[in-house]
């Protein structure tokens, strides 16, 4: 069977990111792949009912999505605002996505404090960011999950390749 790969909403097109902006990434495999129902699109901070736009959001204090799991740390908008919740809601109904479609792999957008899988931003709305992974992009992987940045698709394509040699 073929596998099922868990995609991020922006990365497909859509305009969800916090500033209402999509990053679409065009690639022949990722279109194949759409063309033949292996592509879920998922944005976990729509699903968790967030706006867009919306203020932009960090992982604080200084932490990464593992803390915010095990409730030791929030995500905070720019404005102030306490948003841990709604991140924490959109990582679990996007795990509960990948489980309901059979998704083995996750494709998502790097430096998000939601899909951030190997950098994030480090919490000082600086710009500034550090190596760490999002609420959705960890709580995927605590269960099981492969997840990829939007920089790793190439990795992804041969993972997926090498898991479906007969």
């Amino acid at each position: 069977m073929p596998s099922k790969i868990l995609f991020s909403a922006c990365l497909a097109g859509f305009k969800v990111r916090y500033n209402g902006s999509d990053k679409p990434l065009p690639h022949p495999t990722l279109l194949r792949w759409q063309r033949e129902g292996r592509l879920v699109v998922c944005c976990p901070e729509l699903a968790a009912g967030l706006s867009t736009p919306r203020p932009s959001a960090e992982i604080t204090p200084a932490a990464e999505g593992a803390t915010v799991l095990a409730q030791r740390a929030r995500v905070m908008e720019i404005s102030g605002g306490d948003v841990t919740d709604s991140y924490l809601l959109g990582a679990h109904l996007a795990l509960e996505t990948a489980r309901r479609h059979g998704c083995r792999f996750a494709l998502l957008t790097d430096g998000s404090p939601s899909c951030g899988s190997q950098f994030i931003y480090d919490g000082s709305f600086s710009g500034q960011t550090k190596p760490g992974s999002g609420v959705t992009a960890e709580l995927l992987r605590q269960n099981g999950i492969e997840v990829f940045s939007d920089r790793q698709l190439e990795a992804l394509i041969a993972r997926v390749e090498a898991e479906e040699l007969p």
